[in-house]
């Protein structure tokens, strides 16, 4: 069989890719090495998560914030293992609708393990051993990425697990060691410290989510220590042992001493790492870095004219949201358009309550650049809808040019902050003032209000509710 473009992996890089290379005329096929469709993303990461993340949200509010809100009910209890179940469920109708996706665009969907003969024909190995040998003028490798570990962790997926055991435990952990201070350590272990367990986050750095504004980074250590999260940053973890139901962290503090962590779980958040495990690269003549990612250039072509590759397994931000846009951009190269992508301009957000959100650069990679900028912060306790929800943890910083007054980068801790990005995504994308922002109509009351306030604080250190 011969395609037009055959795409390997079906995260949200690949069927994103494959759907929009059909809907421009090719002839498409996908190749999958899982039973379902979704990747990484839809199976065993930011959908279950989400779903894990929404239920737990709503039971510590029936424990927390009922009774403040007039609502009076039995001490809720939850029934984890259905908790469990709807997460399944969830995931199952999101996969469902990208197999649905596939039959709409006339895509064959291949499952097996794909792997290179040449640079043109791509082998699949399915279950049973079988194989089969089909051809493409042009190969997307969209296969992303597997949680990294530190050389000296024995992962057992059974009490030293990673996210992807984490979100199919048979209990609550009693206490949950995470090491790692970044999105996924503190997202999931938010869903269990809301369901009662002991969480101690365990961070090499000296801030939890690192590479965030180191604004953003203090305040929401601030709130997921009242939510009841501990922190031990500038540790260096050294090593990690099970005896039975028991684990034991030994890490030492930047003062150099040794420090002892025990718990019943021990949760690896410390990134991921290209997944390119099967492809057989070598045989297509494709180049790797010293990472493990494949090589590209600013079209995601590798060194091999017609193989692309999109995603987690290149350069950059290890986010579904970039992997799709990497995947629409390379469908409209190969039929002749020219699209683009700002890289800077795509979001970062954890969704931890409240969320955290940015776009664009933070302060200290301005101060470091030699941009001469200004700031405008409005805190969230200084809105009416705020306070009417009772979500009155966080603020809106907006950073801008100081002499343009053109927004540099927006971080937000807050209710929303995914959702409230994306204005600021969609301003910047157009070279937005932050008077611009701050001269936009703004319903009232939202939440949106505290990104028009802190522009206007950007703009002329004059916010009107604070």
């Amino acid at each position: 069989m011969k395609y037009d473009v055959i795409v390997i992996g079906s995260g949200p890089g690949g069927y994103i890719s494959a759907i929009r290379a059909a809907q421009l005329g090719k002839k498409v096929a996908i190749i999958e090495k899982y039973s379902t469709l979704g990747g990484t993303c839809l199976n065993v990461g930011c959908i279950p998560s989400k779903a894990l993340l929404d239920s737990s949200h709503h039971y510590y509010d029936a424990v927390h914030h009922f009774e403040e809100h007039g609502i009076s009910v039995e001490k809720p209890t939850y029934d984890f293992s259905k908790m469990i179940a709807r997460k399944a469920s969830v995931v199952e109708q999101t996969t469902g609708g990208i197999k649905y996706l596939m039959d709409k665009n006339n895509i064959t969907v291949f499952e097996g393990l794909g792997s290179f003969e040449d640079a043109t024909h791509v082998k699949i190995t399915k279950s049973d051993g079988s194989t089969e040998i089909i051809e493409g003028i042009h190969v997307i490798i969209a296969t992303g990425s597997k949680p990294a570990s530190l050389p000296f962790i024995n992962i057992d997926k059974e009490r030293i697990i990673t996210s992807t055991e984490a979100l199919k435990l048979q209990e609550v952990p009693k206490h949950l060691l995470v090491i790692g201070g970044g999105v996924i350590g503190l997202e999931l272990g938010s869903v269990y410290k809301r369901l009662g367990a002991q969480v101690t986050v365990i961070e090499y750095a000296p801030t939890i989510t690192p590479t965030m504004d180191k604004d953003v980074s203090k305040e929401l250590t601030k709130v997921l220590k009242k939510q009841g999260m501990k922190f031990n940053l500038n540790h260096a973890v050294t090593a990690v042992e099970r005896n039975g139901e028991e684990i034991k962290i030994t890490a030492t503090n930047k003062k150099g001493e040794e420090v002892n962590f025990t718990g019943d779980y021990c949760l690896v958040s410390v990134g991921r790492k290209a997944y390119t495990q099967g492809l057989d690269l070598e045989k297509a003549g494709i180049k790797v870095n010293e990472r493990g990612q494949i090589e590209v250039n600013d079209h995601l072509q590798t060194n091999i004219a017609n193989i692309f590759a999109i995603g987690d397994v290149v350069r950059g931000a290890m986010l579904a949201h970039k992997a799709e846009e990497e995947g629409v951009v390379v469908a409209e190269y190969l039929a002749g358009q020219k699209p683009h992508i700002d890289y800077n301009l795509i979001p970062g957000i954890v969704y931890t309550w409240p969320e955290v959100a940015s776009v664009g650069k933070t302060e200290l990679e301005l101060k470091d650049a030699g941009k001469d900028i200004k700031t405008g912060k409005f805190s969230m306790r200084a809105l009416g809808r705020s306070r009417a929800s009772g979500d009155i943890d966080g603020f809106v910083k907006v950073i801008a040019d100081k002499h343009t007054d053109e927004v540099l980068g927006v971080h937000i801790v807050g209710a929303r902050a995914a959702d409230l990005i994306m204005e600021m995504a969609v301003a910047m994308e157009f070279r937005a003032s932050a008077e611009d922002i701050a001269r936009i109509c703004h319903g009232h009351p939202t939440y949106a209000e505290a990104v028009k306030e802190a522009a206007k604080a950007a703009w002329d250190g004059k916010p009107l509710n604070a």
